[in-house]
């Protein structure tokens, strides 16, 4: 059977692959050293509006997912879709490291993670042409793992020893922003040979958009109707919001403590390297435990998280009620920032493969680019929940750790939804196993 198999087909390493060759994007450029070189460039206006910049694109992705996903269910699309998206990313990524003013940057920032998502929206919904329903949890940790060690740990250990050399200079930060879009390029090659689409709807060409905008509120009436589908997506919109924020604002919360900036990006090597094999078990645990029951048990981690995090930002914000003098109070942080970037890699990979591999196992197979678009929608548009919520926070008690604690809103809210959803999860399951 070939569900049963053990080892991977050339199809499923060549989609695995394209995780080695995007994650480079999301260390380099999204969370660790892209930030940095621009807030070295940017005045306080350019630093004010990066967050905006980061919203802008979010927002243009979760508006177009649908219309998107819809046309690269046609016979065909699916692919050149992916090439264009991924493409556009990379060259507007190289840019970004060649420019000189802070404008043109957040220019390259928007459109080129615009690139990014898009292309991740058609890379995952071509797990389902790429493998089967019983080995989509596997494939999918899998990917994630390869992002996290190849993606992500060897080309940002190369970024590391090029800014410790340069010692953290501007050039030296502009070469780690370039070696992304090389790296994305190179490794994408597998994926352009050995992925194709083999579900798909066929529609003629001069049909495309009408029939797309149609299949676009279908879809979306027939994702109010399943329950199942619904109570996932509800579920996902809130706890990968707190996931994405605890991404995004890890080292954004550390500055603003006053933690080493060579320190955090050395926590975060952490982060890959533990999360690469805990991806991995995420996998083989999920054929004995299930998918879901994994899921539930990261959002219940990242809720702890959020609590270590706000321990950390209280040790430093409140030393003198603590008995600690301000040099104690940050190297206790520093340990805490660790300890948080540790436990994160242990669920970071597993709770983002999962969700996208068992939403595959629960949707049809043919309307895969459209269901996904769903998905991205839920996820982008949570990404500006998140961390509006740690702003709003934390401007009204001034301080950052009250910010990170209440991101445990978001997982409070995602496991209730799951919980809630539990019934039309099982239904599912047994119509799929039956």
């Amino acid at each position: 059977m070939k569900g049963k198999t053990k080892r991977f087909s050339r199809a499923e390493w060549s989609w695995i692959f394209y995780d080695w060759a995007n994650s480079v994007y999301a260390t380099n450029v999204m969370a660790a050293i892209f930030p940095i070189l621009y807030n070295k460039i940017a005045d306080p206006t350019g630093s004010q509006l990066y967050g905006y910049a980061v919203s802008l694109a979010n927002l243009a992705v979760a508006a177009l997912a649908p219309l998107l996903g819809s046309i690269a269910d046609f016979r065909g699309m699916k692919k050149k879709l992916w090439f264009g998206f991924m493409l556009i990313g990379a060259v507007f990524t190289g840019l970004m490291g060649l420019v000189g003013s802070w404008q043109l940057m957040l220019v390259g920032l928007v459109i080129s993670r615009i690139g990014f998502s898009g292309s991740c929206l058609f890379y995952d919904s071509f797990l389902t042409d790429v493998t089967t329903a019983d080995r989509m949890d596997k494939v999918s940790t899998w990917g994630y793992a390869m992002g996290y060690i190849g993606g992500s740990t060897i080309p940002f250990l190369i970024s590391i020893a090029i800014m410790l050399v340069m010692d953290m200079n501007e050039l030296s930060m502009r070469l780690a922003v370039l070696i992304v879009p090389v790296w994305w390029l190179v490794f994408s090659v597998p994926f352009m040979k050995h992925v194709h689409q083999i579900s798909y709807v066929d529609t003629p060409r001069k049909e495309l958009i009408s029939s797309a905008w149609k299949n676009v509120w279908i879809t979306a009436r027939q994702i109010i109707k399943n329950k199942a589908v619904f109570f996932f997506l509800a579920a996902y919109f809130f706890y990968i919001d707190g996931v994405d924020t605890i991404i995004s604002m890890a080292t954004n919360y550390g500055d603003t403590l006053g933690l080493g900036t060579i320190g955090m990006v050395l926590a975060l090597l952490v982060t890959q390297i533990v999360a690469m094999p805990c991806s991995i078990l995420f996998g083989n645990w999920s054929r004995k435990l299930g998918a879901l029951k994994l899921i539930t048990a990261a959002v219940m981690m990242y809720a702890f998280i959020t609590v270590v995090g706000f321990a950390m930002g209280f040790t430093v914000d409140f030393h003198d009620m603590l008995g600690l003098t301000a040099e104690a109070a940050l190297t206790i942080g520093n340990v805490l920032f660790w300890i948080l970037a540790t436990l994160v890699g242990t669920v970071q990979g597993g709770i983002q493969a999962l969700s996208r591999s068992y939403f595959g196992q629960i949707i049809p197979a043919e309307r895969s680019g459209e269901y996904y678009g769903f998905m991205d929608i839920f996820g982008k548009f949570a990404c500006v929940i998140g961390p509006a919520l740690y702003e709003l926070v934390y401007g009204l008690t001034q301080k950052a750790s009250f910010g990170i604690l209440s991101l445990i809103l978001l997982f409070v809210l995602g496991g209730v939804f799951l919980l809630i959803g539990k019934p039309y999860f099982k239904a599912v399951e047994h119509e799929r196993v039956g």
